[in-house]
């Protein structure tokens, strides 16, 4: 065991944990934060050492000038300043934020076009993109925000989860921008940063609350407890709401260098949301998990039936076929939501069981930009005596201001990483986590599905946090 521990790099992460052993691991992680709370004006590692518990194999590591970075007093915590890095996905986001919650500055090079060309993400070309462009956004973040990198406090970014190709060029971005001005860097799970966003937008929303998250990749239902603290009342078994609107687009016809949704929801206007008779995903299932598959079938077996060929533009089809095509994206539309309410509503009344305290549902991630979603969930919390919550558009979608404002609340807690060394070895392994649970899974709402074990890669960041505390 000692020497496997001597082979690893000596990397330290942001949270206090040991790793777990699994035959699932390609490696072993070892998880470690910085919990000493230093005065303003010190150094924030003076020759500290990090002990690995597999061995006796220690790291050291002689870090200065960073005086500015962390302080123990409240005034000092106000005035962080922090660059926030997204990269999981299609898009390459940057952003400043002060702890205030003032966004100096925000920018996003969207891949769309490279979405319409291949009717989705493609990984390689999606990595290709972001290397391509990462350099100008995180400078243009910085020229907005009137700022220069040696006025930061620190460096977040999203190290998961997301495409691992993506995710790499984001957190090799922040390390070397991390170690060439000697800032913390801070490791955010993307959908932590997607719930907590709605802190940002409202300063008085406080644990617990619940949290509905959903993407292209993601359904997911958390009551959140605490910073770091969810528990999982529902996810999908199999496809998100985000990917079966793209999908549906694309076989409607729609332009997709729009999100799916946007694109579904405008066309779902012109057409009765009665005219095809779709089956609600799941009526059988008494818990709060969601599945799209079954949808997507029932809307391509439509699509079929009535001959419509999606690689005609919806704006090169007949007056009358264009009619057929609104009426399935309304159809559809309703009953995906339809889904969603469903789901919530159940979700609600646990989490209420469990935290009868709740007074939000948060609504954030791609597809909280709908403006359909959030007038039919408007209507669930309301018949449950909650108050809804969703960030505006700019911030549902992927965006540099949710990690950056994640970072500084994590930040807050002493859960960073020191600036990485000045000069890195070629083959040191970096801390990226493509599938990364968030929370533990509420045991009512346990899924025995495949892809949910198969996707326990990392332990949760849940997990990770009890740890922590221990």
């Amino acid at each position: 065991m000692a020497s496997l521990a001597s082979s690893l790099s000596c990397t330290v992460s942001r949270l206090n944990l040991f790793a777990e052993l699994s035959l699932n691991y390609h490696s072993i992680t070892i998880y470690r934060t910085l919990s000493s709370k230093l005065r303003p004006m010190k150094s924030l590692y003076h020759h500290r050492s990090f002990n690995s518990p597999f061995s006796s194999y220690t790291c050291k590591s002689t870090i200065s000038n960073c005086s500015k970075t962390l302080g123990s007093n409240t005034v000092f915590y106000d005035n962080l300043v922090v660059l926030g890095i997204e990269t999981s996905c299609d898009d390459t986001a940057a952003a400043v934020v002060r702890s205030n919650g003032e966004i100096l500055s925000q920018v996003v090079s969207s891949q769309a076009d490279l979405l319409a060309k291949y009717g989705g993400v493609a990984p390689k070309m999606a990595e290709e993109a972001h290397s391509q462009v990462i350099d100008q956004v995180v400078q243009d973040a910085l020229d907005k925000a009137n700022l220069t990198e040696s006025d930061l406090s620190a460096v977040a970014v999203t190290i998961g989860p997301g495409l691992s190709l993506c995710l790499r060029v984001g957190v090799q971005k922040a390390r070397k921008i991390a170690a060439i001005h000697q800032l913390p860097i801070v490791g955010v799970h993307h959908m932590e940063a997607h719930a907590l966003v709605a802190r940002l937008c409202e300063r008085g929303l406080q644990f617990p609350f619940m949290a509905l998250l959903i993407s292209g990749g993601h359904n997911l239902i958390v009551l959140a407890r605490d910073l770091g603290d969810y528990l999982q009342l529902g996810t999908t078994i199999d496809d998100a709401i985000g990917e079966a609107y793209d999908k549906s687009a694309k076989w409607l016809g729609l332009d997709l260098r729009r999100s799916g949704g946007a694109a579904i929801e405008e066309l779902a206007l012109r057409g009765d949301a009665q005219s095809v008779k779709f089956s609600v995903p799941m009526k059988q299932h008494k818990d709060c998990n969601f599945s799209y598959a079954g949808l997507k079938t029932q809307l391509r077996l439509a699509i079929e039936s009535k001959n419509i060929d999606g690689g005609i533009p919806l704006s090169s089809a007949s007056v009358e076929e264009q009619g057929i095509r609104a009426d399935i994206a309304a159809s559809f539309q309703r009953v995906a939501v339809l889904h969603l309410e469903e789901k919530c509503e159940r979700a609600i009344q646990w989490a209420l069981e469990i935290e009868p305290s709740i007074k939000h549902l948060v609504v954030a991630g791609g597809v909280a930009s709908n403006q359909y979603v959030r007038s039919r969930l408007q209507e669930v919390v309301g018949r449950n005596s909650l108050q809804l919550v969703c960030p505006p558009p700019s911030l549902c979608t992927d965006n540099g201001v949710m990690i950056a404002w994640t970072g500084i609340e994590n930040f807050r807690m002493g859960r960073f990483d020191p600036p990485p060394p000045a000069i890195e070895p070629e083959d040191s392994q970096l801390d990226l986590r493509p599938r990364w649970p968030l929370g533990e899974e509420y045991g009512r709402g346990r899924s025995v599905a495949r892809s949910m074990r198969t996707a326990r890669i990392h332990p949760s960041l849940t997990s990770l946090t009890q740890h922590q505390r221990q």
